[in-house]
């Protein structure tokens, strides 16, 4: 049996590459929707479309269980997928509760998409969590195109984000949450630019370690070998040129893995 694994494009690559770390012991279903990428300038209503789309390509191919790899997507279509599919389906949240868990009397500063910023998902996050209002969010939509461009530490990319930073003293900050599964590729230029005492958080692991609670919870866990078949808006990627490049990325993560 099988997970299918979805995303705007490459940034669900980030869980992928830790659920076959954390369970290697099932196989993959891995869908990019480049022929729509970025979500996140799209409405909702074009986002839960494709994002429903793709969920009824991996029905179709058989899967156990969705996970939706991507923060803009749950923003705006997890309620609705959950309501039509029968089968387990997991979203992303941005890791605000862990970050204000550990503020220590300072400020947490989350980066996502515009459509994850001002949807209601994040909002009621913050209502229930961040009581001492220590959270500062900051959309940095620009990311997601240079990532799918294969552009991660380039002069452009760490003016763009020294440019976006500019109006915050970066010093008042005890951690950056990644709230968009493309900004884990870019987890050394910010290292770079944040004090090194600021912890940087994203929610790959919580995902996974859900996701493997549910296929034990539903009797869906193992039985499979860490195979991974990779589609781009439902087109199989199978030639030569296509999977070096997401073996590079998937190097690109292990090496993110330091920081």
């Amino acid at each position: 049996m099988k997970t299918g694994i979805l995303d705007s494009g490459i940034g669900g690559l980030t869980v992928l590459h830790q659920a076959l770390r954390t369970l290697p012991n099932e196989d993959y279903l891995y869908y990019a929707d480049t022929d729509h990428v970025p979500y996140g300038t799209k409405t909702k209503e074009e986002i839960t479309g494709y994002a429903d789309e793709a969920v009824l390509f991996l029905a179709q191919k058989g899967v156990q269980a969705v996970v939706v790899a991507c923060n803009t997507a749950t923003s705006a279509a997890i309620g609705f997928l959950r309501s039509k599919y029968a089968f387990p389906i997991l979203g992303m949240e941005p890791a605000v509760k862990p970050a204000v868990r550990r503020n220590a009397g300072k400020r947490v500063m989350v980066v996502a998409t515009p459509v994850t910023i001002r949807e209601d998902r994040l909002q009621n996050l913050l209502r229930r969590v961040d009581g001492e209002h220590s959270v500062d969010l900051l959309a940095l939509p620009r990311l997601v195109t240079l990532a799918e461009s294969g552009e991660f530490n380039s002069d452009r990319v760490r003016r763009y984000l020294e440019d976006e930073f500019s109006r915050y003293d970066l010093t008042r900050y005890s951690a950056l949450v990644l709230g968009c599964t493309h900004f884990n590729f870019f987890k050394d230029t910010f290292r770079r630019i944040f004090p090194p005492d600021v912890a940087l958080i994203d929610g790959s692991a919580g995902t996974v370690n859900h996701l493997r609670d549910v296929l034990r919870e539903n009797g869906l866990a193992g039985g499979g070998s860490g195979r991974v078949e990779y589609y781009q808006s439902g087109r199989r990627l199978e030639d030569r040129a296509s999977l070096e490049r997401i073996r590079a990325l998937h190097r690109r993560l292990d090496a993110m893995l330091r920081y």
